[in-house]
């Protein structure tokens, strides 16, 4: 049976302070040290692990330090930096193009603004969202793969967009709340809820989630 709008608000709220309690000490998973580096390190998370991605910009970040070094950087030579994180032209082209706008168009700063961050080469809705909540503190719900899964587990939602989901998740829990959501899900994700195999029986969840087995 579906759940009224309110009990889907009461469900969110009350799942997401549990896992606060779980993962107390749970944060963004890439590493970075300004705006820039979070955006860069986002746009590389495509279809690449945030393990990965450290491992890459940890020597990545030494070499290359603002908007301009990454355009003055023959592309082959930033394929090579980047190859082990997949689709490493694509990526290229658009940390290129990116940067190449934020010197036009802002100085060579990222915005703290969703609009103009989403009208960036290479920057959607997540890259935005993970960019506003992580790199400036401004309330933004970023939906990866778990999020869009576990969220359609929780029945918090019932659609696959992930554009639709964040409207959803926005409506259903406060924007204090926002940022640390998508973390909390996220991690949950990786340690119990897993798509293949979840962990049911081990889920501080499991008495009350629709999913568990």
């Amino acid at each position: 049976m579906k759940l009224s709008k309110a009990k889907r608000r009461e469900r969110a709220i009350r799942f997401i302070n549990t896992l606060k309690k779980q993962y107390a000490t749970v944060s963004i998973a890439l590493d970075y040290s300004s705006p820039f580096e979070l955006l860069i390190s986002t746009i590389l998370s495509a279809q690449c692990t945030d393990a990965r991605v450290n491992i890459v910009t940890r020597d990545l970040f030494k070499k290359y330090h603002t908007p301009e070094d990454y355009i003055n950087a023959d592309s082959s030579e930033l394929e090579k930096d980047i190859f082990s994180t997949g689709f490493y032209k694509q990526k290229t082209k658009s940390i290129q193009n990116c940067c190449r706008e934020l010197i036009e168009k802002y100085q060579g700063l990222v915005p703290p603004d969703f609009e103009k961050l989403i009208a960036l080469p290479g920057v959607g809705r997540k890259t935005a969202s993970v960019v506003l909540g992580n790199g400036f503190g401004i309330p933004a719900i970023a939906v990866d793969t778990h999020v869009k899964r576990i969220s359609n587990i929780w029945d918090l939602v019932d659609t696959e967009d992930p554009d639709k989901i964040e409207e959803k998740l926005k409506e259903l829990l406060p924007p204090e709340d926002w940022v640390i959501s998508s973390h909390l899900i996220a991690t949950h994700g990786r340690q119990v809820c897993f798509a293949r195999k979840p962990k049911c029986t081990e889920c501080i969840l499991s008495d009350e989630c629709p999913g568990a087995k």
